[in-house]
């Protein structure tokens, strides 16, 4: 049995998941927390990285130096709206986005969010295994081939859920730090 279709399924899963926890604020200075906003520069919508170099100043700062200064104002009112709790501050230099400090009550929502967004990949996981067991049911005439496929597919699900247990535990781990 051919479970190419679930491993990607099972790597975007992972990979959702990532991205995911990379948008969830620790704290401390973390570029991927800007990937979400779009800033609206030239007539369009575009990544901040697009329009400049973000950077990590210190561990609670990153600095953000576009490329045309002009720009800059756009920069500013984007990580504004965007609602992620940071705070901005515009300068000669381009924009500095500033990471407070998390607070006990806030470290356990993140803590729960993460916990909210592992069991979201876990339902995709889910539903792609449920997918793959009826494609052996359909597909496999002995039931001792179908017993076999369906050991290897647990075998699979087991890896990617172990993996994504993994991620959760370790942004989690850097929450509570």
């Amino acid at each position: 049995m051919d479970f190419t279709g679930f491993k990607k399924a099972g790597e975007a899963a992972f990979d959702w998941l990532k991205k995911e926890y990379a948008r969830i604020s620790t704290g401390r200075a973390m570029p991927a927390l800007l990937d979400s906003v779009q800033v609206k520069a030239y007539g369009s919508l575009v990544a901040i990285n697009q329009v400049g170099t973000v950077s990590i100043e210190d561990p609670k700062t990153l600095r953000i130096a576009p490329w045309d200064k002009a720009v800059a104002k756009d920069i500013d009112s984007a990580i504004r709206e965007s609602n992620l709790g940071v705070s901005v501050a515009l300068d000669a230099n381009g924009v500095r986005v500033f990471f407070p400090e998390l607070t006990s009550d806030r470290r356990a929502m993140l803590g729960k969010l993460t916990k909210e967004k592992l069991e979201e990949a876990r339902v995709r996981i889910r539903n792609e295994r449920q997918k793959a067991l009826n494609e052996i049911d359909r597909s496999l005439a002995g039931e001792d081939e179908q017993k076999r496929a369906k050991v290897e597919l647990q075998k699979l699900v087991d890896d990617i859920n172990t993996k994504i247990e993994d991620l959760q535990a370790k942004k989690e781990s850097e929450i509570m730090l």
